[in-house]
């Protein structure tokens, strides 16, 4: 019976990476380019506005951790959302929106409270782009390579976009003041009319919608060399499904596997934007120049992408994903701490690259790991929750760490805050697992040639 019919997960599981995949990681991963720029600009606003709007420490923090506020609260309510309407056209809209607000801020940001207002109300559609362009990527990768094509289509635009914060930050800020910052973001508005273009919806949740032609004209494009099999088939249908709310996430198969995920991101992106909102001013109050304190912030996105396809080649290979990332979060707590103890030059330079490569690098791969442990229809809500809860920590990180150092003078503590922190995470992630009687579509596609094997 299942020769007539085309299973559509086992034909995207299986396929070999072809011209529209590449063209796809292409678009996402200058989707979410934007996403990362927009996220860490911030940190290098602090340098421009902390004396003219007379910020405390704390305040300066939440010059940061403002935008995560309304990323939480994207991430959080986007999942339901793409879950009912679907991928693409939630994608487009978190671009709009992150796009309308980069420019109004640019125009009208000119005192502490209006800044975080609109950093509040651009964090919504930020909150929308690095979940859902993990959950897509994910539901038409190769399961053979899932963690390295997701890597390159997400982590590395996301790592690109961090990165040219950065530079923007040392070479164009001096020119136009931090408003420079917005401007060069809004040029996300070019990107637009590329995804309503060419982006297609998602053929996994397309298939649960019973568009099956539309599943179909997908697929020739993932498969060419298979189109005419498919033009004389029909689609599989999906198994029944009740629609889940973020509820179903707590229910027994899937609680303690989404406690030990949320815990994670939380402690994760912690360490991640506690580090990456301060690390300028850090580095400034070590001796580096203005433009080695921002470059910093750099080197830790670029060495960031690095480090996540290093681990999920790992993962891809071995498939322990929690021991990798118990592994690197707990070399990322080490890099860490060693700035505590030591002060040299190029001690910055290593301890801040390694703590990208494993701090950073690990939480592209827990998203994967999180949007390969759900189902299709509750991936998108069970990646959004992840990044949401995750987000809670990393408005605290940049809050916290200008509450510490204000308190004790210095910034030993708040790295040591972080370290510990990042062994937190180490620690949690060995708790994700799946319950045992918990089946999911990736293991059902690596199950099968042994089930075959079986019956055959």
């Amino acid at each position: 019976m299942h020769a007539e019919f085309i299973d559509v997960n086992d034909e995207l599981a299986s396929a070999p990476i072809g011209r529209m995949h590449v063209k796809l990681g292409i678009l996402l991963a200058l989707l979410t380019l934007f996403d990362g720029y927009d996220t860490f600009n911030p940190a290098y606003v602090i340098h421009y506005v902390r004396e003219p709007w007379g910020l405390s420490l704390q305040q300066a923090g939440m010059l940061v951790s403002s935008g995560l506020i309304g990323f939480l609260l994207g991430a959080a309510l986007h999942g339901a959302v793409a879950d009912r309407l679907g991928r693409r056209v939630t994608l487009i809209a978190g671009l709009w929106i992150t796009t309308i607000f980069s420019v109004l801020t640019a125009l009208i940001a000119d005192s502490f409270g209006s800044f975080c207002a609109l950093r509040i109300l651009t964090g919504l559609g930020l909150g929308v782009l690095l979940p859902l362009s993990t959950t897509y990527i994910n539901e038409l990768a190769p399961r053979r390579v899932a963690n390295t094509f997701a890597l390159w289509g997400v982590a590395l635009g996301w790592a690109a976009g961090g990165a040219a914060a950065g530079l923007v930050g040392v070479f164009v800020t001096p020119l136009t003041g931090w408003q420079g910052l917005y401007w060069v973001g809004s040029l996300s508005l070019l990107l637009i009319p590329f995804l309503h273009l060419y982006l297609p919806e998602s053929p996994k949740f397309a298939l649960l919608r019973g568009r099956d032609e539309e599943v179909k004209a997908i697929l020739e494009k993932l498969r060419p060399d298979r189109a005419q099999l498919y033009r004389g088939r029909s689609i599989m249908p999906p198994p029944l499904a009740q629609k889940k709310s973020v509820f179903a996430l707590l229910e027994m198969p899937y609680r303690r596997l989404s406690f030990a995920i949320w815990a994670t991101s939380f402690l994760s992106l912690f360490c991640i934007f506690g580090l990456s909102a301060w690390i300028p001013t850090l580095m400034q109050a070590r001796g580096e120049s203005f433009g080695a304190s921002f470059a910093f912030g750099a080197l830790m996105q670029v060495m960031s992408f690095a480090g996540g396809l290093v681990c999920g080649h790992l993962v891809d290979r071995t498939n322990r994903p929690r021991h990798w990332l118990f592994v690197w979060w707990l070399a990322g707590a080490l890099a860490v701490l060693a700035l505590v103890c030591f002060h040299q030059h190029w001690i910055n330079v290593v301890c801040s690259a390694m703590a990208g490569f494993c701090i950073i690098g690990g939480q592209f791969v827990l998203n994967n790991f999180t949007a390969a442990s759900y189902e299709t229809d509750m991936r998108a809500t069970a990646v959004g929750m992840e990044l949401a809860m995750g987000r809670l920590g990393a408005i605290l990180g940049p809050f916290i760490g200008g509450i510490l150092q204000q308190a004790f003078g210095g910034s030993n503590v708040m790295l040591i805050a972080i370290g510990l922190a990042a062994i937190g995470a180490a620690i949690s992630v060995l708790f994700a697992r799946k319950h045992k009687h918990c089946r999911f579509e990736s293991q059902a596609v690596r199950d099968e040639p042994a089930t075959r094997a079986m019956h055959g």
